[in-house]
Order: structure tokens, then C-alpha cells, then sequence
């Protein structure tokens, strides 16, 4: 999970300022700082560690950190409403969010059953599910061992996504976009395509578009690939509060032990 939470203090400062190349220094801007993204994604750890019923508790988590910002306007609005239902949402926050499900999930279905009970209480729109979902597994199967070009085969056959393409030719015309369905197979891109962790984050950078949410969905699927480097965790936790930290280390605590499959 302190993955996808990189990808989205790496892609911080680069949503609305892009940067189409690779070779930008250092990996964690000075003025990079944790998003939404990394708000709604420490909410979903804590909601499936605790059993929380997950409208209200991702209400809660919001709202206590409502001063970071970044909000989608929709989602703020739900957020700072009293209602609970849906709104029909196909947007990418369903997939920036979901790396817990994925981290803690036993089979490739856990990991789809999971993602639907975080995902459906605001994105219930069918793309917005299958966003999550698709990023869920992916995540599961990079955590069980699975080659990249297998994710790929399995992610398309499951979900319908063309993980065909390479980075380099998703980069020149790829242009800001906040849904799922073109968000999220280029993120997969991102993290499969990528030698490394850090290469994967550089990956979701360079194609433009809504930077910290690609690089918070390819940086949660590399860390299931290749785990995060100690330095750039580091650089990274010193920007969470603490109470982030807390739960992340819960998160890898559970995820670790028997009842969770890996130890």
C-alpha cells in the first residue's frame, strides 16, 4: 500500500504542471505532499482491517483530513453530505483507493469482493467498479508471483482492458483524464512494462494526464511486483501523518500473517 501512496506524493506536484519524460529529479519533488488519493486509500486499509461499515468510515477519514484538499467535486460533495447512497461515479478514485483489497486478498475473487465492498458506496457506475476491481486483482497477482505479461493476459480476459499498448506510445497522445477506463489500463501499463519500482512511478509521470492518480494505481501494482526500496519508502513516510503510518504498518502486519495467505 506505501505504494500507491508514493505514486501519489511523487505525482503531486506534477498533476497539473505534467511532465512528459522520464528523467525528472529527484523522484519525491521538495514540494511533494500526500493527496486525497493517499487519504481515501489509508481509509480503505482501515475499513477492511476493522470490519467498518465503509460509507460512513471513508466519510469520517475524509473529513478529518479535509484540510489536505484535491478533492473531485462530486466526491466532495458526497463526502461533506449527509446521504450515504452511491452516486453512479465511473471516476479513477475507485482504482487510486483500492490497493489495500488487493494487498489483503486471498484469491483473485477475494480480491474482486473486496474492492466491490470499498468501491460500490460511491463509484457504482459499472466501469467504476471495474476499475477497482481490475487494479485489485492485478495487485493480487503480482503479490502471488505472477509474470507480467501473465497479469496482463489475465486482466485483459477478466475485465476487457487492451494491455497491449507500451508506454511509449500511450505518452504523445494521452491527455488528462479522470475516468476509469482511460486511467486505469494505462496505469496497468505503467507497473507492468516497468524494470523496477521506481521505474514504474517514472513511467506513470511521463504519459501526463492526472499524474498522482496514474502513479497511485501503477505504484500500488509495483509494490506487488517488486516491493518499494527502503530510501524511497522513507522519503515517502516522512510526508504521512502518523496516524497514516500507524495503519499502514497494521495493514502489512495482517497481510503477513496466515489468516491472510502470505507469511
Amino acid at each position: 500500500m506505501i505504494g500507491a501512496i508514493t505514486g501519489d506524493i511523487v505525482g503531486s506536484v506534477y498533476e497539473f504542471d505534467n511532465y512528459r519524460a522520464k528523467d525528472f529529479e529527484p523522484l519525491i519533488h521538495p514540494k511533494a505532499f500526500v493527496t486525497d488519493d493517499s487519504v481515501c486509500t489509508i481509509a480503505v486499509a482501515n475499513i477492511l482491517l476493522h470490519g467498518r461499515d465503509p460509507a460512513p468510515a471513508l466519510k469520517d477519514w475524509c473529513r478529518r483530513f479535509w484540510h489536505i484538499g484535491g478533492w473531485g467535486a462530486r466526491f466532495g460533495q458526497w463526502v461533506q453530505g449527509e446521504s450515504l447512497a452511491p452516486y453512479g461515479s465511473f471516476g479513477n478514485g475507485a482504482a487510486m483507493r483500492v490497493s489495500p483489497a488487493g494487498f489483503l486478498a486471498k484469491t483473485p475473487e477475494d480480491a474482486i469482493a473486496l474492492s466491490l465492498r470499498v468501491t460500490r458506496i460511491t463509484h457504482d457506475h459499472p466501469e467504476g467498479l471495474k476499475g477497482a476491481a481490475a487494479t485489485a486483482v492485478a495487485i493480487h497477482l503480482a503479490r502471488s508471483g505472477m509474470a507480467a505479461d501473465s497479469i496482463r493476459d489475465a486482466i485483459t480476459r477478466r475485465f476487457g482492458y487492451d494491455l497491449s499498448r507500451s508506454v511509449d506510445t500511450i505518452r504523445p497522445g494521452y491527455v488528462f483524464n479522470e475516468t476509469c477506463q482511460d486511467t486505469v489500463p494505462q496505469a496497468l501499463i505503467c507497473a507492468l512494462e516497468a524494470v523496477d519500482f521506481e521505474d514504474a512511478l517514472r513511467n506513470a509521470i511521463s504519459i501526463g494526464g492526472d499524474s498522482d492518480t496514474v502513479a497511485a494505481i501503477a505504484g500500488g501494482v509495483a509494490e506487488a511486483r517488486f516491493g518499494v526500496p527502503a530510501p524511497i519508502a522513507t522519503g515517502a513516510r516522512r510526508l504521512m501523518p502518523l496516524e497514516f503510518q500507524a495503519v499502514l504498518e497494521e495493514l502489512y502486519a495482517a497481510e503477513q500473517s496466515p489468516e491472510h495467505g502470505r507469511s
